[in-house]
């Protein structure tokens, strides 16, 4: 069997990481994360996990290596996966993309939901030291930095777009869907 690498792209709480849960758990798959590079960092330099850090990270290593240094890594590690479906979780620009379609059987899944909903999984799960404070107007504010921009407009790029305004069993439904299109 070939190997499947979902690229998951969605705004902030759309269901990324869920994504991600369900190929581990359910077809024994793995998962990358761009953010793990980053908060990695952060970790080794004792500073704080906070969005605003993330972000502040993120620009300067772009800025300094490249647009796609964060692809080129991501690359290289699901390249050495052995999976048979690899999720690759948070693709947020174009230069992800176009680094990350040289990948053979490569395909970009964009997850999307409300605002309202997305800002209510932000809260619950805490990920962030600064997430659950956060009020609406903030999480509002937060789609407006230049990393969160880019991310709406992938979605026109998308081999699949999947909506998680629903259940959870509908949200894997769509994904089994997606997985048994690439892999039969």
């Amino acid at each position: 069997m070939a190997k499947l690498i979902l690229g998951i792209a969605g705004e902030m709480g759309s269901g990324k990481g869920t994504v991600a849960q369900h190929v581990i758990a359910e077809r024994g798959g793995s998962a990358h994360r761009f953010s793990t590079i980053l908060r990695d960092v952060l970790d080794r330099l004792y500073l704080d996990q906070s969005r605003d850090n993330i972000q502040v990270l993120s620009m300067i290593l772009r800025k300094n290596f490249g647009e796609d240094i964060m692809a080129k890594g991501m690359y290289h590690d699901v390249q050495n996966d052995t999976h048979d479906i690899v999720i690759v979780d948070g693709v947020r620009r174009m230069a992800d993309i176009l680094y990350l379609r040289e990948l053979s059987h490569f395909k970009l899944v964009y997850v999307e939901a409300e605002m309202e909903n997305r800002y209510e999984r932000i809260l619950k799960r805490g990920e962030n030291t600064d997430d659950a404070n956060k009020t609406l107007e903030e999480f509002k504010a937060e789609h407006e930095a230049d990393s969160e921009l880019q991310i709406r407009d992938l979605k026109n790029y998308a081999d699949y777009v999947m909506s998680n305004d629903g259940t959870y069993v509908d949200l894997y439904k769509q994904l089994d869907e997606i997985i048994a299109q690439n892999l039969s």
